[in-house]
């Protein structure tokens, strides 16, 4: 089975003038579909370059990333949104919901851009929020829903279109420790319905709800595992 995710050899550098800044270095990894993977590492260690480098909102320097097939690497800009739009649910620390929208309105909006129609954006935003515990919040402004709550809406709209994978960035950085063990609860649920989900945090006890912890250190994996972690390289 061909993994959703295959990164070889992944480097990134950035360039100041004269200065060379190597945040990726020879990054390899597979991941398969229904896996529930965490990214940790210290700040500057790569792991934000490499969570934008899967979500097509970067490209890499050299090496290749797969994409259920796809090389992202070949796409025209046009396609890279594309497949963001389609194949990729993101989801930020920050919500990024529209403060004077409700929660419905919000969950519809990728529908929206997609083209899909009223009646069957509608009758899926209601769905997903069904599913993530927010069926009597739906006419709810972000304003009147709590940081939990908003991230829940924000899962929900990453769900809409169906993507090959869920890319969550530090999702339990901007609510209460209560309600980081709910919104962990949803994408447990999640994964075991058969999402794949790629997961950022800085955080070892939300970590632990994935399945796989993949720590990266200057660039590179130096730990890749679940449970029982195999060091792969000394630091």
């Amino acid at each position: 089975m061909t993994p959703i995710i295959e990164v070889e050899n992944l480097t990134k550098i950035y360039h100041s003038g004269d200065l060379e800044l190597k945040v990726l270095d020879n990054v390899s990894l597979k991941i398969e579909k229904g896996e529930f993977v965490a990214v940790m590492g210290p700040s500057g260690s790569g792991k934000s370059t490499l969570m934008h480098i899967l979500g097509a909102l970067d490209l890499p320097t050299s090496g290749s990333y797969l994409l259920d097939g796809v090389d992202v690497g070949k796409l025209t800009d046009d396609e890279l949104a594309e497949i963001r739009n389609k194949k990729i649910g993101f989801v930020f620390q920050a919500f990024n919901l529209l403060a004077r929208t409700s929660a419905l309105e919000n969950v519809c909006l990728p529908m929206d851009y997609a083209g899909i129609e009223d009646n069957i954006q509608n009758r899926r935003a209601r769905e997903m929020l069904e599913l993530v515990g927010l069926a009597d919040r739906i006419e709810h402004t972000p304003n009147k829903l709590s940081g939990g709550q908003q991230q829940r809406v924000a899962i929900a709209r990453a769900l809409v279109l169906k993507p090959a994978i869920i890319l969550a960035d530090e999702p339990t950085g901007n609510i209460a420790s209560a309600q980081a063990g709910e919104v962990m609860d949803i994408f447990q649920k999640l994964n075991r319905q058969g999402h794949t989900i790629v997961m950022i945090t800085h955080e070892e006890d939300i970590a632990e709800h994935a399945k796989r912890i993949i720590h990266l250190f200057d660039g590179k994996i130096v730990e890749d595992g679940n449970g029982h972690r195999q060091r792969l390289i000394n630091f």
